[in-house]
């Protein structure tokens, strides 16, 4: 009697772990597909970003955005002023 009532007893704890293992082992796999499903999201994220930095870095964008909004133009010799520093000119003028 004593044996049968013992085994009864593991047979019911035997039960509930299983039960909880394959509840917990179905939690993970959901949490793993959804991680996976955000991660692919994320890399679809991270191409478009690639492409739109690239395209946004071309010298051609760069420089129509320096002539748009800030007013830059090339520099040519007509519109380049050179200065010259006191200081280093009288440095040169005592050396020699």
């Amino acid at each position: 009697m004593r044996l049968n009532l013992l085994l009864l007893v593991a047979l019911l704890a035997s039960s509930l772990v299983l039960v909880h293992t394959a509840y917990e082992s179905r939690r993970l796999f959901s949490a793993l597909d959804r991680e996976r499903a955000q991660a692919r999201a994320l890399a679809v994220e991270h191409q478009r970003l690639q492409a739109e930095r690239q395209l946004q870095a071309a010298p051609a964008r760069v420089e129509q955005v320096a002539r748009a909004r800030l007013g830059m133009r090339m520099a040519t010799p007509a519109v380049t002023e050179y200065v010259v520093d006191p200081l280093a000119s009288q440095g040169q003028g005592a050396s020699r």
